[in-house]
């Protein structure tokens, strides 16, 4: 894809463009923070003193991304707090339906639900900034903790065959609701929106452009679920 953002200078020439960026900040920032709060709860639900430390390391690290984003929305002027408030609902939301029954949904869960979302947030930020585009693909970089995730889900698919299809049905159920809330966000967004259609001086992306974002998205997907050794 072709960098189509604009130059940085617009976060301060462009009250409309900082509003949009404020609120990618904003969502990606609850984001992080509604995720530290979900694996240290689910490390409750691990089966040894290992994962448990595993899931803790996780959610320490998505606890970090959040400050990060935090700080970065203080240093465009913004309040955090209001920033984060306006995605508080479709969020929980979110989570309020995935809410995981076991151990393995919740792997499941960290490695399918919310990378599909991430994927989507990506795609937006090649809208963005290079600076703020470079700060949203950090924070979304692999920590490791994929390889972790992958191997105690395949281990017990191996230990019980059974379990590869509830979690395939389960990993089908996440990508509905992770797209249906992201598309949920960029709708009742306005500022978001525009990254996306663009405006008067910045071209937007087409319809073309938008289907071949969803098969990205789709392609990614199928990859995620393939490693786990589930069914897309």
């Amino acid at each position: 894809m072709t960098d189509q953002g604009p130059p940085s200078s617009a976060l301060h020439t462009d009250p409309e463009y900082l509003a949009a960026v404020v609120d990618l900040f904003g969502v990606l920032a609850y984001g992080e923070l509604m995720a530290f709060e979900r694996l240290a709860a689910d490390a409750a639900m691990a089966p040894s003193i290992d994962d448990k430390a595993a899931l803790a390391g996780m959610a320490t690290a998505e606890y970090r991304h959040f400050l990060v984003l935090r700080d970065r929305l203080v240093e465009l002027g913004a309040e955090p707090q209001e920033a984060m408030q306006p995605f508080r609902d479709a969020l929980e939301g979110f989570h309020e339906k995935t809410s995981p029954s076991d151990w393995l949904e919740g792997l499941v869960k960290a490695y399918v639900g919310d990378g599909i979302a991430n994927d989507f947030y990506r795609e937006i930020a090649n809208y963005v900034d290079e600076d703020s585009r470079a700060l949203v693909i950090s924070v979304f970089a692999d920590t490791g903790h994929s390889d972790f995730i992958v191997d105690r889900v395949r281990g017990a698919i191996q230990t019980d065959p059974r379990v590869g299809g509830r979690l395939a049905l389960w990993g089908r159920r996440l990508v509905g609701e992770a797209l249906s809330q992201a598309q949920r966000v960029a709708a009742e967004r306005d500022a978001l929106s525009t990254l996306l259609v663009g405006g008067v001086d910045r071209p937007g992306t087409d319809l073309a452009e938008i289907g071949r974002m969803l098969a990205r998205l789709t392609d990614n997907h199928a990859r995620r679920m393939a490693a786990l050794g589930l069914a897309a």
